[in-house]
C-alpha cells in the first residue's frame, strides 16, 4: 500500500461517523443556545431545535451510508489489487472478512501467547488465502474458455481449427493450475492445523506446569486456618499433659504438731 491509500484508508474508517455529526448537530445546537437565551417564547427555539435534530439526522444517517458503501467498494478494489500478486502476511488485515471465524479467533489467540507462532500462522493464512484466490480465478478463467470453444463450434471458416487449439491448450493450462493450487491449498491448511496444535500443547504444557507449581506450593505451605487449627490443638494438648502430670509431683503437707 502507498501512504496516500494508508491516509485514505484511516479518512474513509472515520468519515462516517464525522459525516453524520456535522449534518445532524450544528443547526440543532445553534438552535438550543437561542432557547437558553430567548427571553421571549422560547419554545420555539425548542419546536425548531427538535425538528432541525430529526431533518438534518436523516440526511446525515443518508450521507454516512453512501461513505460507508463506497468505502467497502474502494476496500474491494484495494484487496484486488494487493492479491493480484499474492497476499503477504503484512496484508492480511485487509482480508479478515474472508477468513473463517475460527481461524480469526485462533489469530487473536496466538497473538495473546506466542507472537512466533502467531506470524507463522498469519503467513500460513496469506498462502492460502493467495491459493484460494488464484483457484478461483482460474476457474473463472476456465469457464470462459469453455464458453468459447462451445461459439467456436458454431464456427464456419478458416481459423476455426486453430482456434479450438488454442482454447484447448488454455483449458489444459488453466486445469494444471487448478490442481496446483488445490495442492497448495491442502498443504496449508495442513500446515495450519499443525501450527493450531503446537499452540494448544504449548498453552496445554504452560498450564499444567503452573498448575503443578501450585499444587507444590500448597504442599510446601500449609493453609494458615490449618495452621492455626494445628497450632491451637498443640497447645491445648500440652496443657493437659502439664495438668496430667500435676497430681502426681505435688507431694502432701506435712503435719507440723507433735504427738503426745
Amino acid at each position: 500500500m502507498t501512504p496516500g491509500e494508508r491516509r485514505k484508508a484511516r479518512l474513509l474508517r472515520w468519515s462516517p461517523p464525522f459525516v453524520f455529526l456535522a449534518f445532524a448537530l450544528p443547526l440543532p445546537a445553534y438552535f438550543l443556545m437561542q432557547f437558553f437565551r430567548a427571553a421571549e417564547n422560547p419554545g420555539e427555539y425548542m419546536i425548531l431545535a427538535l425538528t432541525s435534530l430529526f431533518i438534518f439526522s436523516v440526511f446525515g444517517l443518508a450521507a454516512a451510508l453512501v461513505i460507508f458503501a463506497y468505502r467497502k467498494l474502494w476496500e474491494r478494489r484495494l484487496r484486488e489489487r494487493l492479491a493480484a500478486d499474492g497476499v503477504t502476511a503484512d496484508e492480511l488485515s485487509w482480508f479478515t472478512s474472508e477468513l473463517p471465524a475460527a481461524q480469526r479467533r485462533a489469530l487473536k489467540r496466538l497473538d495473546a501467547q506466542n507472537p512466533l507462532l502467531a506470524d507463522a500462522y498469519r503467513e500460513t493464512l496469506a498462502s492460502r488465502l493467495t491459493a484460494a484466490r488464484v483457484s478461483d480465478r482460474a476457474r473463472r478463467q476456465a469457464a470462459a474458455v469453455e464458453r468459447r470453444l462451445k461459439n467456436a463450434a458454431r464456427l464456419q471458416g478458416a481459423n476455426r481449427a486453430e482456434l479450438e487449439r488454442e482454447l484447448l491448450k488454455d483449458r489444459e493450462r488453466l486445469a494444471g493450475i487448478e490442481r496446483e493450487t488445490a495442492e497448495h491449498y491442502r498443504e496449508m491448511e495442513a500446515r495450519l492445523e499443525i501450527i493450531e496444535a503446537m499452540a494448544d500443547r504449548d498453552a496445554s504444557h504452560t498450564e499444567t506446569r503452573l498448575a503443578l507449581e501450585r499444587l507444590g506450593s500448597v504442599r510446601d505451605n500449609l493453609p494458615l486456618g490449618l495452621a492455626a487449627a494445628l497450632s491451637e490443638q498443640e497447645v491445648r494438648e500440652e496443657l493437659e499433659r502439664e495438668l496430667d502430670e500435676l497430681p502426681a509431683n505435688t507431694e502432701p503437707p506435712r503435719s507440723t504438731g507433735q504427738v503426745s
